[in-house]
């Protein structure tokens, strides 16, 4: 009885013996393998978005613009809230009139809740080992209701840990679910996942894509156990989202400068941007100089106060440091530690 309750633990020297595959991702930086939720409020372009994802890895082609896919590789999307005819006018409108729409791209516009999952083991039966893309869009299309006696968080983690086991039956999978966000605002964006926590607990990574509504210009969350917390700008033109920028740490930078001008004038915004162009702390009267502010210390003190500048020492300044630019970097240098995921046994909802 003892020798299997201890049969499958491990020791230090068997780990460090290992030699596990690195990650794969669907869009890297932004989708790895594993199960993952995209939310976002109705009608803020979450189908888009995760369509032209879906182009973009079925194609080979750059997802959000620039982010680089690698080959062409199978990909399921169950469009439940579509129909073959919307299926093909996006297609068309976000590949281009010329470009044809890649046979990798498979679809499902309908299909008993009770069907999916078993949809999607079988579709990953025949294409699991070519490192597929997965989208659901979307989950409340599918979500049963809580079984007798189950809690609503009892729901949610059990639907999440289905959909991840299943994921995790193929090594390289990316599955990912569109899901609504809550009306009620919240200060932490993961919390702002509609149901329970019980979603967020269980997905290996959650992606947020949020727009204010007649805006074209959005912002990108992401956060999960394998891949850097981080923020990018994004931008969404007739359907198509791409990147602020030329990288991923461009568009991180891009994020962090819009978080910190939000809601401040003009000059406090030029003078900001100033400062992030500069390498070193800069003085009170070289930012007069150079913006031909006659009251810049007035400005930069009021900045360093709500926490958008910093005040390194007496008359100097500096912007505040960009930490997720600096995680993308590192992510995109290569040296970001991509670790590996785990498997267990698939099953369905129940």
């Amino acid at each position: 009885m003892i020798d299997s309750l201890l049969a499958d633990i491990r020791t230090g020297d068997w780990l460090d013996r290992q030699e596990f595959p690195v990650i794969s991702w669907a869009v890297p930086g932004i989708l790895p393998e594993g199960f993952g939720i995209l939310t976002g409020p109705p009608k803020a372009g979450k189908s888009w978005c995760v369509y032209g994802i879906a182009l973009a890895v079925a194609s080979g082609l750059p997802a959000f613009g620039v982010v680089d896919t690698g080959e062409a590789r199978p990909v399921l999307v169950l469009a439940l809230e579509d129909g073959d005819r919307r299926m093909q006018s996006r297609a068309r409108h976000l590949l281009g009139p010329d470009v044809p729409i890649p046979a990798n791209l498979h679809y499902l516009t309908k299909a008993q809740p009770a069907d999916v999952p078993l949809v999607i083991e079988a579709w990953l039966g025949l294409h699991g080992g070519l490192n597929p893309l997965v989208a659901l869009d979307t989950l409340g299309r599918v979500m049963p209701m809580a079984g007798p006696g189950e809690s609503a968080y009892q729901r949610d983690y059990r639907i999440g840990s289905a959909l991840k086991r299943i994921a995790d039956d193929h090594p390289g999978t990316c599955l990912l679910v569109v899901h609504h966000t809550r009306k009620a605002g919240s200060v932490d964006w993961m919390d702002s996942t509609s149901g329970t926590n019980g979603l967020n607990g269980a997905a290996d990574f959650t992606v947020n894509l949020e727009r204010p509504r007649n805006e074209t210009t959005g912002v990108l969350r992401v956060s999960g156990r394998d891949v850097p917390e981080s923020e990018f700008a994004v931008r969404s033109e007739s359907g198509r989202w791409t990147l602020d920028g030329d990288s991923l740490s461009e568009a991180a930078t891009a994020a962090t400068r819009r978080a910190t001008v939000d809601g401040v004038s003009e000059r406090s915004t030029a003078i900001v941007a100033y400062l992030t162009r500069q390498a070193a702390p800069t003085s009170a009267k070289k930012v007069e100089i150079a913006l031909g502010i006659h009251d810049a210390r007035r400005y930069l003190a009021r900045l360093a106060e709500s926490g958008r500048v910093r005040r390194v020492e007496r008359g100097l300044y500096e912007s505040v440091p960009t930490v997720p630019a600096s995680q993308a970097e590192l992510f995109e240098s290569n040296r970001w530690d991509k670790g590996t995921l785990g498997t267990a046994p698939a099953e369905h909802w129940e």
